[in-house]
């Protein structure tokens, strides 16, 4: 994963985790990355200060990437690393609702429901819930895009 600090056209900066550099530049052409502050979608990458530690092996553990997702949801998210900017979780929640509105959520049979739709054994529609990553990974290796999010709690709640 990558951590980009990014600027929209307004100056507005913000972070953003990636698989890879062709996963931002592809996101990026899309119009598919949103500038938490105004909404606006001609984002750059800031420029960026390297991690720099002072002692060996004294690197705290990274914090979990937000990825948009397309099927793959946790249930909750497990605080580890720095905790999320206000604007980070803002847009998340915004994800969430979103995902809660126009999916399934069939929890724990996620991979066998994904697999349903991708065979054509049930009609295409969006779904979410749990799987553990190892049967994500399977799914992948079948041609099956699933993706993560970390879950945060919704915005009235």
């Amino acid at each position: 994963m990558i951590h980009y600090q990014l600027r929209c056209g307004e100056d507005h900066e913000f972070d953003g985790w990636f698989n890879d550099s062709a996963g931002f530049e592809k996101q990026a052409k899309r119009g598919l990355i949103e500038c938490p502050t105004c909404g606006g979608t001609k984002v750059a990458r800031a420029l960026m200060a390297p991690a720099v530690t002072k002692k060996k092996n004294s690197l705290p553990p990274p914090p979990q990437p937000p990825v948009p997702t397309q099927q793959v949801l946790p249930p909750e998210p497990k605080p580890s690393g720095p905790p999320m900017p206000a604007q980070l979780v803002a847009l998340l929640q915004r994800m969430r609702a979103e995902v809660e509105k126009n999916c399934d959520y069939v929890g724990p049979s996620f991979a066998e429901e994904a697999r349903k739709i991708h065979y054509g054994e049930v009609e295409a529609h969006g779904i979410y819930g749990e799987t553990t990553p190892d049967e994500a990974e399977a799914l992948a290796e079948e041609g099956i895009e699933v993706q993560s999010l970390p879950w945060v709690p919704p915005a009235d709640g």
